[in-house]
């Protein structure tokens, strides 16, 4: 398989307590989410920044928007730092964030880095000394900043000037082709700006944020083209359960298989009462369904048909799936590469056997009619065959001896 090669040759780390994450440079893609938390809640907001820490989110933005909210970054970062949840911290900032930074400067401490968005921090003279402001802090406290446009709140005076530039030409283009190119621009010269300021070049990322499909796509291949700073890609708002998985996956994947995308979130609307962690699971997936980065072993099963009118290996292959990510945080400690692994939970003799050959571990569960029995195969070879009530615990006994013994000189070496 073939990613072209477009990342950026910058690299950004960003910081806490002697962790730094690197994006772009070619680092691998940084997977982040946000939380939907009262940041004035600093103990609600610490458990869900864990949460979604463990869930395997490797920077997490809080929303930092009133006096009280600042006044709880300190809090919370002590409270991940007493729970060991060393995770950076990323400061979402509106209308006031050169406000809030400056009247509480051990929230622009604690805090690893700063999203600024130049289309609310204030019109003309007024928001370029307000961005200025933000920027400074940046640089007196050491952070790096992301500079994120988004077309929903895009600087309204550059609009309307880059529109009436438009229409005053004798073949004028598409109106959404200007947006685009507004968004493009106002990214491109807030980091020149930034810059200008004193920022070194190696704390800018950039974003500019859409919603749809196929505007991201033209919109992040151009700012790929015209700059080289890490690039933030997502799909902004995009929306309730499959459909927003199925349009985020859809933008993106053309992207990073375009070599375009640093540090990546899928911006999944969670349903009442829904994990937020979800989010982050749609992310990993996405980046290793296309071989870009490994977060857990990849179960394989089938969709099921008339063969196999038993729930027996949809049953199996949720077990299993849940037990492969349930001991990760283990296993990526002490057995470094089981994420690489595939396994494989087959429901009848069709696709079965063969399916579970390529696997480094796969099962063929008998279909209807078949005989009650489950071949588990070994790195392509037949090893056992399983029967009775307990296949399910006898298959995850087997897998755990796999990676015992397949990654167990890895650990020992290191």
């Amino acid at each position: 398989m073939t990613i072209l090669n477009r990342r950026t040759t910058r690299r950004v780390e960003v910081r806490h307590a002697g962790k730094a994450i690197a994006i772009g440079g070619g680092a691998p893609v940084v997977v982040q989410s946000m939380t939907n938390t009262d940041t004035a809640d600093a103990i609600g907001t610490a458990i869900q920044v864990k949460t979604l820490a463990a869930a395997g989110s490797e920077m997490v933005r809080i929303t930092v928007d009133t006096a009280e909210a600042a006044a709880a970054v300190p809090a919370i970062r002590e409270q991940l730092d007493k729970m060991g949840v060393d995770v950076p911290l990323v400061g979402d900032f509106h209308f006031n964030g050169h406000k809030l930074l400056a009247q509480f400067p051990a929230c622009a401490e604690a805090l690893s880095k700063y999203r600024i968005n130049p289309g609310n921090v204030g019109k003309g003279a007024k928001g370029e000394d307000n961005f200025a402001k933000m920027v400074e802090i940046a640089c007196r406290h050491g952070k790096s900043i992301r500079i994120g446009v988004n077309w929903g709140s895009l600087d309204q005076a550059l609009a309307t000037h880059m529109m009436d530039e438009n229409a005053a030409l004798a073949q004028p283009r598409d109106a959404d082709a200007v947006l685009r190119e507004a968004l493009i621009t106002s990214a491109i010269s807030s980091a020149k700006q930034a810059e200008n300021l004193g920022l070194a070049g190696d704390k800018i990322i950039l974003s500019c944020k859409v919603s749809g499909v196929q505007d991201l796509i033209a919109v992040y291949r151009e700012l790929a083209l015209r700059s080289d700073y890490p690039l933030h890609l997502g799909l902004t708002e995009a929306g309730l359960g499959s459909k927003g998985i199925v349009a985020s996956t859809a933008a993106m994947a053309i992207l990073l298989q375009e070599g375009i995308g640093d540090t990546i979130r899928v911006s999944l609307t969670p349903e009442p009462g829904g994990d937020r962690s979800r989010e982050v699971l749609v992310a990993q997936e996405m980046l290793q369904t296309m071989g870009i980065r490994s977060f857990s072993p990849l179960v394989i099963a089938c969709p099921g048909c008339g063969r196999t009118t038993s729930t027996v290996f949809q049953e199996l292959a949720a077990s299993i799936q849940a037990f492969l990510r349930n001991q990760m945080p283990v296993w990526k400690e002490r057995y470094p590469g089981a994420e690489e692994m595939h396994v494989a939970v087959m429901g009848c003799v069709v696709n079965g056997p063969g399916e579970s050959k390529h696997a480094n571990i796969g099962i063929s569960l008998p279909g209807t009619g078949e005989s009650p029995v489950a071949p588990v195969y070994v790195d392509g070879a037949k090893t056992v065959t399983l029967k009775g009530e307990h296949i399910s615990e006898q298959f995850q006994a087997i897998v755990a001896d796999y990676v015992r013994r397949k990654y167990a000189a890895v650990e020992d070496a290191a």
